[in-house]
């Protein structure tokens, strides 16, 4: 069964990982949560307020890491999945995170990165002169890093995916597991 990476921590946003958690394994892959380390982990809700400058935080689920970055072996994965949420701010410091997320784009695999996910990609240098989306208040990051900042529900630029929130998951994912499948079918 192929598999696919979904990358947690802390601070992960509840619906922009369990939606991608759920959406590859309808087709057929085995989607391997991987985390820090293999443990537990706080999801947590985002919701814009009214009266509030930046989103609302709330607890959410807890959900499970099957692996620690330390232990991936890259090559045994067909696709990655960053998901947002404020986790992917300490994630983008771990040097086997980043040796992961090139492995992919140097073997141009597909690669899904919603929100915050940016600051992954943008950390492991893989988005010089690509075009991206991503939630507004990271445009910094990607146009620091060197990309094309687009604000549209969903960006696809090569191997990558992007997304700017949870609320453009259902494009998000079409595009992706197109791009998945494809992938998958020409191997």
């Amino acid at each position: 069964m192929d598999q696919v990476l979904l990358v947690i921590g802390d601070a992960a946003e509840v619906t922009d990982t369990l939606y991608p958690y759920f959406r590859v394994q309808e087709e057929g892959c085995r989607c391997v949560v991987a985390g820090p380390e293999k443990r537990t982990y706080h999801l947590v809700m985002h919701d814009r307020h009214p009266d509030w400058d930046i989103t609302v935080e709330s607890p959410g689920y807890r959900f499970a890491a099957d692996i620690a970055f330390r232990d991936i072996r890259p090559e045994e994965y067909v696709g990655l999945i960053i998901s947002g949420g404020r986790a992917p701010e300490y994630l983008r410091y771990d040097a086997d995170l980043m040796r992961v997320t090139r492995h992919f784009f140097t073997e141009n695999k597909p690669v899904a990165c919603v929100c915050h996910g940016i600051e992954i990609i943008a950390a492991a240098d893989v988005i010089r002169d690509r075009k991206i989306t991503t939630v507004a208040k990271c445009r910094f990051d990607a146009e620091f890093s060197g990309a094309t900042y687009e604000d549209s529900p969903v960006v696809v630029d090569g191997n990558l995916v992007c997304a700017r929130t949870f609320w453009d998951n259902a494009p998000w994912m079409q595009a992706y597991i197109g791009m998945l499948n494809e992938y998958r079918s020409g191997r």
